[in-house]
């Protein structure tokens, strides 16, 4: 891997990856992307794919030797995603490199209510053990997904109760993680928490996209049991269904409330809220 650029970046064939990798190019930064499919990596100016997947710890430390500075996406939500995440980072640390900058989850804890939200600060703990420097950049419930929680009835239905999100733009959280990665040593071992400019419910969020979008969405709250029951027909896995329930109970128990000036802190700007969000995106 002589001659490769000693940043490298993951997820670049994703949406938070892609808007990452594009801006980093914009700035003039070369990168190697690691990317499972060299031919669907973006083409983009001082850019080099290189092949690597999360799980093969002798093709993630060839793909690495010789990088500095890494941005770990995590990798896409399976039952065995955290064993996934302890084998590139132990493949990372092995292949030298130095600092990591980790998209983690707001209130990320091992007894967290949303249950991805564990396997986060399982990576979290497995980076602070590696001897690699970090900067973890703790994401709240990304606000792109807000508008797509509503079924075909225009209805969210969820065990949120009266419970607030501070739902966060991908686009914010790709400028704070350019920011990060042009002068990663500023940021050594710090955490920042990345929220929205605003707390709401998911009925007030149902409002403002009515007055929005001009489509009718509305707020339904449900029990344990009958948020269980509405996606049993979707016949996934219990760990998927335990992961999208918990979204919202998470809600409920107040784990996604709370303002962060992080995002101005690292940008300059501040965030995007739903209706700008929504106007900009024009949904």
């Amino acid at each position: 891997m002589a001659g490769l650029p000693e940043l490298a970046v993951t997820g670049s064939t994703g949406n938070l990856g892609g808007l990452v990798a594009r801006q980093l190019a914009d700035a003039g930064m070369t990168q190697r992307l690691l990317v499972r499919d060299a031919g669907r990596a973006p083409s983009l100016d001082g850019a080099v794919p290189v092949v690597f997947t999360y799980g093969d710890a002798v093709l993630t430390r060839a793909a690495l030797e010789g990088a500095k500075t890494l941005f770990m996406v995590s990798a896409a939500e399976a039952e065995d995603r955290l064993q996934q995440h302890f084998t590139f980072v132990d493949a990372a640390a092995a292949a030298g490199v130095r600092h990591v900058v980790y998209t983690s989850f707001y209130g990320a804890a091992q007894d967290c209510t949303f249950t991805p939200g564990r396997d986060h600060f399982a990576t979290e703990e497995r980076i602070r053990s590696s001897g690699m420097e970090f900067t973890f950049l703790r994401d709240n419930f990304y606000l792109d997904f807000l508008p797509l929680l509503a079924g075909e009835d225009g209805v969210i239905r969820g065990p949120a109760g009266d419970g607030v999100v501070s739902a966060v733009a991908r686009e914010d959280i790709a400028r704070c993680a350019v920011a990060v990665l042009r002068d990663p040593d500023v940021h050594t071992g710090a955490t920042y928490n990345l929220t929205g400019p605003e707390e709401i419910t998911l009925a007030r969020g149902a409002e403002l996209l009515t007055e929005s979008t001009g489509r009718t969405i509305s707020y339904q709250p449900e029990t344990l049991e009958e948020a269980y029951a509405s996606r049993a027909s979707y016949g996934a896995p219990q760990w998927q269904l335990d992961a999208w329930v918990s979204t919202y109970m998470a809600m409920a128990a107040g784990e996604m409330a709370g303002l962060s000036p992080d995002v101005h802190g690292l940008t300059g700007r501040e965030p995007l809220g739903l209706e700008e969000f929504v106007a900009k995106a024009r949904l």
